[in-house]
């Protein structure tokens, strides 16, 4: 190329640089699969995913060992926000956590409200409590600057703490019989990976190996085996060496972060939503999406989602307990709560764990769903397109 030649981005260097990319490519591979389990392919695709491959089948493999890496990756950015980013002062991390905590607990009452005569559906309350960020994010960033910065930075800062919520649920509440042995190689493990980090260890390999064993260990204790991804996320050093400023850019955590942000987004979710999102539909009928599972799924999405985060957040911000983001309406506030009812990928996570061995179970909660991260993405998307644009007087009038 001549010096004097402007430096062109190939177009798929250009797509996969777009915020919206790890969205699109996820609904691709939903999409994908909801035509492969409705078609001739079917049988092959549901025999595949059964099938063993050493101790465990695809599927399991998928779940348990692929999903510890985007866990790993969750992780990271839980770290790095709360020490150097959007959430390291309290004054930033006031809005978005109380969205976060009601759009969890308003998702979770609906939910248990139409289901609570269904003693065996309860146990997947927490399945409508989770947002979808590379879904939510991608369909945000389709509106360019019709949507205030400021919004942007509050929606990823609440699906951070609405991912570590998830975590929490799932290390609590959908953990099976624990082997004592397996949790306690966890615990040796865990303490040998802060010796590490305490003793100003940079190098990323040790961290690896021993990364691998805390996955083994935490797998084999009960404890759901993505939680062991959370856990040594938060081993691996923010600092290049101790007792000087942090640079980002060269730290261990950033260099881990680098390396999976292409790979977990386009390769790992992609991987999940082709292996989970795939249902028949030959039987979904409008009775059955009034099934109190499928409708406590969906309605938790659509109603709840929007309930708790846009409810509790004009509470917070019309009793001065916070700021409202810069230049957003009102309109622009409810269309993003809107959009945080988009619960694909750690709300499939969390109702596979909760119906582990009911097929019937598992697909009215992908049912509920699709339907309900569809609704959410549409309405919230009309909502954001009728909103005033930023700095207007209708977008200070909050």
């Amino acid at each position: 190329m001549r010096a004097d030649q402007p430096n062109r981005k190939s177009l798929f260097r250009s797509f996969i640089d777009n915020e919206a990319a790890g969205g699109i490519v996820l609904m691709a591979a939903a999409a994908l699969a909801l035509i492969v389990a409705n078609s001739p392919l079917a049988p092959a695709y549901f025999r595949a995913l059964s099938a063993y491959i050493g101790p465990l089948s695809l599927l399991h493999w998928v779940n348990d060992a692929l999903m510890a890496v985007f866990f790993l990756l969750v992780g990271l950015e839980i770290k790095r926000e709360f020490l150097d980013g959007q959430l390291s002062t309290w004054p930033r991390r006031i809005l978005p956590g109380i969205c976060a905590a009601g759009g969890m607990i308003a998702p979770a009452l609906i939910f248990v409200a139409i289901n609570s005569g269904n003693p065996d559906a309860l146990r997947g309350w927490a399945i409508p409590t989770a947002t979808d960020i590379a879904f939510a994010l991608g369909v945000l960033s389709l509106f360019g600057n019709r949507v205030p910065a400021a919004m942007k930075v509050f929606l990823t800062a609440l699906a951070i703490i609405d991912d570590l919520g998830a975590v929490i649920i799932i290390a609590i509440f959908y953990t099976a019989d624990i082997a004592l042995w397996a949790l306690g190689g966890a615990v040796v493990t865990l303490l040998v990976l802060v010796v590490l980090n305490r003793a100003g260890v940079i190098r990323l390999f040790p961290y690896v190996i021993l990364g691998v064993a805390l996955w083994f260990f935490v797998f084999q204790s009960g404890i759901h085996a993505t939680v062991a991804g959370v856990a040594l996320a938060l081993t691996i050093p923010l600092k290049r060496q101790p007792g000087i400023a942090r640079d980002l850019v060269g730290s261990p955590l950033h260099q881990l972060e680098h390396a999976l942000h292409r790979v977990v987004p386009f390769v790992i979710i992609p991987v999940f939503g082709f292996a989970n999102a795939g249902v028949s539909l030959g039987s979904v009928t409008f009775a059955s999406m009034l099934e109190p599972l499928t409708l406590g799924v969906a309605a938790g999405l659509v109603a709840g989602k929007v309930l708790g985060v846009y409810g509790s957040g004009m509470i917070a911000i019309r009793t001065g307990l916070a700021d409202a983001p810069a230049n957003a309406s009102r309109m622009h506030i409810f269309g993003v709560s809107l959009l945080c009812g988009i619960g694909f990928t750690m709300s499939l996570f969390i109702g596979l764990l909760a119906f582990p061995d009911d097929p019937t179970l598992q697909d009215g909660v992908k049912i509920g769903i699709l339907a309900g991260s569809l609704v959410s993405a549409a309405i919230g998307s009309i909502v954001l397109l009728l909103s005033p644009r930023p700095g207007s007087l209708e977008a200070r009038a909050l």
